[in-house]
């Protein structure tokens, strides 16, 4: 294995590694009042075309690793958008 594979492959454990833990606490608690869904759809789009991009490339550690990342950054983002849409419907609701 050549070093910039063993860069590659240690570059993906820590972009995974810190991405994780966030991912676990918004899931667990639910709260994602303190996220933008701006940054989050921008996010997503930037994992889906790192992960293509590897693809493309034939590199297995981008592919893991926006692969992972991009999986973990949309089920935050479904939820960022689940709780704005039944955010919304309540205030429609209570305004009504």
């Amino acid at each position: 294995m050549d070093l910039g594979l063993i860069i590659g492959y240690c570059a993906s454990i820590c972009s995974v590694a810190s991405f994780v833990p966030q991912a676990i606490k918004i899931v667990r608690s639910g709260d994602t009042s303190a996220i933008s869904t701006w940054m989050y759809l921008l996010t997503v789009t930037g994992f889906a075309l790192w992960t293509w991009f590897g693809f493309l490339r034939g590199e297995i550690p981008i592919i893991l690793t926006n692969a992972t990342c991009f999986v973990l950054s949309a089920l935050i983002l479904a939820m960022k958008l689940r709780s704005a849409f039944s955010n919304r419907r309540h205030k429609l609701r209570k305004d009504a």
